[in-house]
């Protein structure tokens, strides 16, 4: 494995901890990908694969055990390692059916995050990898569409819980999947939609690096009224990733980036 790697938190609601079909998802090539689990094996670096985050229930913080199934992380490191070249370590908060108060700084999950970040952050520096980057990807909502949470209300509780993690943790970049559509009420989630856009558009920090999933109600690819099928993770974590990995490397993150900044 290199030894510079690019850290990134998994986090959101169950269309980030994934509800899809394991064995659909693509497979990870050797040495581009792998997890950290903070919680259950927090002495080792594993190759990433499906159910990505399976096993990782802290009864003090995000805890759903079982649930996770197949996610979008596979196909997001894939296309992620393509643009930059550099390995990933991904870690796995996410928690089915939260809204974004249960997500807030003083929260339960928000703590249980930033303590799953520290402990991978330890291992990875007492075990000589250098960290070149620290990313964060953020997929939430649906709840607060369910709940009726108010728009404004819900983006200014998300611009606090992204910025607050952010400068606590050293993120440089948080990469924002949009939200799709309820698949019985097609105007549910809208208004959070919206506010996810206005954020990207006002947050230099705040990247959206896919629109995809309100695509799949449409295209058969829902499971049930909220989740999708393995195809739609797929989809969407492929594009995501290839985004996310064309930021980073604008931005000096990628292997090559790196190699010049060597020689200078």
């Amino acid at each position: 494995m290199s030894n510079t790697v690019h850290l990134i938190m998994f986090m959101g609601q169950s269309n980030m901890a994934g509800r899809g079909d394991a064995e659909q998802a693509p497979r990870v090539p050797a040495g581009i990908a792998y997890e950290f689990k903070s919680i259950s094996q927090p002495d080792k670096l594993l190759p990433l694969c499906e159910p990505f985050g399976l096993g990782e229930d802290n009864p003090s913080g995000v805890f759903e055990p079982g649930m996770k199934s197949g996610s979008m992380v596979s196909a997001f490191c894939i296309n992620y390692h393509r643009e930059t070249r550099i390995p990933v370590v991904g870690v796995s908060c996410a928690k089915g059916g939260s809204c974004i108060g249960e997500w807030m700084p003083d929260g339960a999950y928000y703590r249980d995050a930033v303590g799953r970040m520290k402990t991978c952050e330890r291992w990875l520096t007492e075990n000589g990898c250098h960290i070149g980057g620290r990313y964060m990807a953020w997929c939430q909502g649906c709840t607060d569409g369910d709940l009726g949470t108010d728009s404004l209300v819900y983006k200014e509780h998300t611009r606090t819980v992204l910025r607050s993690f952010m400068e606590e943790c050293g993120i440089e970049a948080c990469f924002l999947i949009q939200i799709g559509n309820h698949r019985d009420d097609p105007s549910l989630y809208v208004p959070m939609q919206q506010m996810q856009e206005e954020l990207a558009e006002e947050e230099p920090s705040i990247v959206m690096v896919s629109r995809q999933f309100k695509q799949f109600a449409a295209m058969g690819l829902m499971r049930d009224r909220y989740h999708y099928k393995q195809e739609g993770y797929n989809l969407v974590g492929a594009e995501a990733g290839k985004n996310a990995g064309i930021y980073v490397a604008a931005h000096g993150g990628s292997q090559s980036d790196n190699r010049e900044v060597a020689r200078a």
